[in-house]
């Protein structure tokens, strides 16, 4: 009989020596955890968490079914307050340990980078080497960007319970986890633990799940939160990074006219406060309201921008020249102060942060955090502001001033081509037999159609093609409707 061999599913000691960062991240999370648990319920309700997670432990690596039975009396023994404490325990270390994760993606996408490492699966370089491989030619990948469209739309789910305080107190963690691949002196790595685990500690202290049923206003401020601190800055640089990966996989496209710069399309989507299929509660107030807090909160972002650049472009034309459109700019500002007489970068952002103000409250913002230094109109549409961002540009381009459109006004410029003044669109989701009868209503009051719901499916469409093509109003003001028409 031939002699049966074994195979070793053990991982080799090289993945073994890359995935040890992140058990080290996993320990200190979870030993600061347990030291939270500890000083808030004490060593008794710590004993027993503790018990649980090693018969667990063994339980799953051995498969020890002694440990499983051993498991089962444990937790069916558990008093109501024992039970709460072992499930927001092992809740707190799932998160943790998704946050230590997420950080050693991170860490080992550097690790490839600084490394000089071919191209990762998943990455914007290893995607265009593949179609490069496949022989499609760089100039048909950018043409295909000229007429793409990929939209993300962000959805509420009535069983979200994830709550803004939580998200805001796990960011932190996985910042302050990042810090620590940085070389701390002994010093600054004894105050980020510390700082760790007051994170920890305030998790701990603050309720995982909402009490009370969110509102529509309440899904839509969770939504604007996402943006905050991820999409109003990441799209931008997303952008970047494939212009740049674009230009080192294609560089014959460099002297060519095709622009390197790639349009906008990733355009965000939204339908909450728009959805109204099946909730009684969305309406045509909630979508307004989402849409004015869609507008203020993207303004609020451009308002900041602005105001930061004010305080960074301190550039003199006593030392440098500026293009006439942006003396223009600076000539229409209503900043009248002899300090800035020869700062005209600065007078052309506060009137554009005054246009901007002006634009906000014309969009339905009340609470401007800065007041402008003058009066100036609104602009009629985000594509004058992106203008003006353009003529900035142009002109530090244009006066030894390039590397200064990098840090923040590039990306400001790249927001606004994204976000506009409205920063999503907006779905209107309802049931499609109520659209067919408002549909069918509006047709046979402006004469178009008598009975649009007897149609076929093509006629339908042709129809609704031609109408959207037409420039008129389907509706009009002088027409009694029913009140589901109205709505």
């Amino acid at each position: 009989m031939a002699k049966q061999v074994k195979t070793s599913t053990r991982p080799a000691s090289s993945t073994i020596a890359k995935d040890e960062p992140l058990k080290e991240d996993i320990r200190l999370l979870g030993r600061l955890l347990g030291d939270v648990l500890r000083a808030q319920e004490g060593d008794a309700v710590y004993d027993v968490v503790e018990t649980v997670r090693q018969t667990a432990v063994r339980f799953r690596r051995e498969a020890d079914s002694a440990a499983g039975a051993e498991l089962n009396r444990m937790l069916k023994k558990l008093t109501r307050e024992q039970t709460i404490s072992v499930v927001r325990a092992f809740s707190y270390f799932s998160h943790l340990a998704n946050i230590a994760e997420d950080q050693h993606h991170n860490r080992r996408r550097r690790a490839h980078l600084l490394a000089g490492s071919a191209a990762q699966p998943g990455s914007i370089p290893y995607a265009l080497s593949k179609l490069d491989d496949a022989g499609v030619p760089g100039a048909a990948i950018r043409e295909f960007f000229d007429g793409a469209l990929v939209s993300p739309v962000l959805t509420a789910h009535p069983t979200e319970v994830q709550r803004k305080s939580i998200l805001d107190a796990e960011h932190e963690i996985a910042r302050l986890l990042a810090e620590r691949d940085l070389p701390l002196t002994p010093r600054e790595r004894t105050r980020n633990g510390e700082l760790l685990h007051a994170q920890v500690a305030t998790l701990w202290q603050t309720r995982m799940l909402r009490y009370t049923k969110l509102t529509v206003a309440d899904e839509i401020e969770n939504a604007l939160s996402y943006y905050r601190i991820t999409f109003l800055r990441e799209l931008p640089a997303l952008y970047e990074d494939m212009e740049v990966e674009f230009a080192a996989q294609f560089p014959q496209l460099r002297n060519k006219s095709a622009s390197p710069k790639l349009p906008p399309f990733v355009q965000m989507g939204s339908w909450i406060g728009g959805d109204r299929d099946g909730n009684p509660n969305v309406n045509a107030a909630t979508m307004q309201h989402a849409l004015v807090r869609q507008s203020t909160t993207i303004l609020d972002f451009y308002l900041q921008e602005v105001h930061a650049l004010g305080a960074e472009l301190s550039i003199s034309t006593l030392l440098v020249g500026v293009s006439p459109e942006l003396q223009a700019l600076a000539d229409a500002s209503p900043d009248l102060s002899d300090h800035r007489n020869d700062e005209p970068y600065r007078r052309a952002l506060i009137y554009i942060y005054a246009r901007l103000a002006a634009s906000a409250r014309t969009l339905g913002a009340t609470n401007i955090l800065r007041k402008e230094v003058g009066h100036a109109e609104p602009y009629a549409s985000a594509i004058e502001f992106t203008l003006d961002l353009q003529v900035i540009v142009d002109s530090l381009t244009s006066h030894f001033g390039a590397a200064m459109v990098r840090p923040r006004l590039a990306s400001l410029l790249r927001a606004s081509e994204i976000f506009g003044f409205h920063l999503a669109t907006l779905d209107m989701r309802q049931s499609s037999d109520v659209h067919e009868r408002v549909l069918a209503e509006l047709f046979a009051c402006a004469r178009v159609e008598s009975d649009y719901a007897a149609l076929d499916e093509e006629a339908k469409v042709a129809l609704l093609l031609a109408e959207l093509a037409r420039p008129g109003l389907l509706y009009s003001p002088y027409i009694g409707y029913s009140d589901e028409t109205r709505s």
